[in-house]
């Protein structure tokens, strides 16, 4: 699995494609860098996957119960956008309109990276989902990390490792 860390400031040109910084582009693994998966994230921002964890993110849909109208609700709403895109000589990516659309990408954007995602928000977007201050952040980090064996909540076993 990919794993990516910055913060970017791009633009987006008429035909919808954004050039990935060179300090992103030199984090895509070889094997991944041809072509990425785009697809809807949350909050109106679009995520950026390798193949590799496009596919991991989709195998975690396969626990759901395809005979729930919730899960087959979501399981479409999560794939929909979705689409395979190609890394061109020079480090461009085009971006499908549809997805240009749903997240309002124009001009100025931001693209934020975290572990196997690259999100791409409207800089506008971005800075409003930013907006909330040290005490607020102090109180989400306490109810998301605030237990006594902290390993547990993020993705590591009781030795500390990777898992």
């Amino acid at each position: 699995m990919a794993r990516f860390i910055g913060e970017f400031e791009c633009k987006i040109d008429n035909k919808g494609r954004i050039i990935l910084p060179a300090k992103l582009r030199a984090q895509i693994p070889d094997t991944e860098a041809k072509a990425m998966v785009i697809n809807r994230g949350f909050e109106k921002c679009l995520v950026l996957y390798t193949e590799t964890d496009w596919y991991h993110e989709t195998n975690k849909l396969q626990v759901l119960n395809d005979f729930n109208r919730s899960a087959r609700k979501f399981i479409r709403q999560f794939n929909n956008g979705a689409n395979m895109v190609s890394i061109d000589t020079s480090s461009r990516i085009n971006i499908p309109n549809a997805l240009i659309e749903y997240a309002g990408l124009k001009d100025e954007l931001i693209i934020s990276c975290y572990n196997h995602k690259i999100e791409i928000w409207h800089k506008a977007h971005y800075e409003e989902e930013l907006k909330f201050d040290d005490k607020e952040f102090a109180r989400i980090a306490e109810e998301l990390m605030g237990n006594s064996n902290p390993n547990t909540q993020i993705g590591f076993d009781a030795n500390g490792k990777d898992n």
